[in-house]
């Protein structure tokens, strides 16, 4: 089965979990400190994707650095270490953030652009998607010089690219055909 199937699997039964025992809020904390804690330390994560280090030693590891998780949180992350699948934890925990999103009719979106938008242009292209999607939208800005111009709008599955380098590309096929 694929790593993200699994991770997805294990992230709605720990969602299901937290809704049972009202604390969605707290374990969603939980999860956006280990992803965090993922993200900015490679040690952790070779730690975790370790086939010499023994499943004991890594729940001690564990326990240790989450220690002030909540218990759903904890016993959570204890279950998945004891069935060999600490390696997807960090999958794991970015697909409950994202349930938590779509649970609360939240869309993340990006928009990259090659330069700062300004607020107009920025409310013009938030208009435009804001039409298709339900609920509120969490918009991440990133700059990406080598767009040259126009933009690129991620959401899920969905990419809309109006930009120029993407223009001159389709161009550059057109011709050399």
């Amino acid at each position: 089965m694929k790593k993200a199937t699994v991770s997805i699997r294990y992230a709605q039964a720990l969602f299901d979990l937290a809704v049972e025992n009202n604390t969605v809020e707290a374990v969603s904390r939980d999860m956006g400190y280990l992803t965090k804690v993922s993200e900015e330390n490679r040690d952790f994560q070779l730690l975790l994707s370790s086939p010499i280090i023994k499943t004991e030693k890594k729940v001690a590891v564990l326990k240790e650095i989450f220690g002030d998780f909540q218990p759903v949180s904890s016993g959570f992350i204890a279950l998945i270490a004891k069935n060999g699948r600490e390696a997807i934890l960090p999958e794991i925990a970015k697909a409950y953030l994202e349930l938590v999103k779509k649970a609360n009719n939240i869309t993340s979106i990006t928009i990259a652009t090659a330069t700062k938008l300004d607020d107009a242009v920025k409310k013009q292209i938030l208009d435009k998607v804001k039409v298709g999607v339900k609920g509120e939208l969490e918009v991440t800005e990133e700059i990406d010089p080598s767009l040259i111009g126009g933009f690129v709008v991620r959401m899920g599955d969905i990419r809309i690219d109006a930009s120029v380098a993407s223009k001159l590309g389709q161009l550059k096929q057109r011709l050399t055909k």
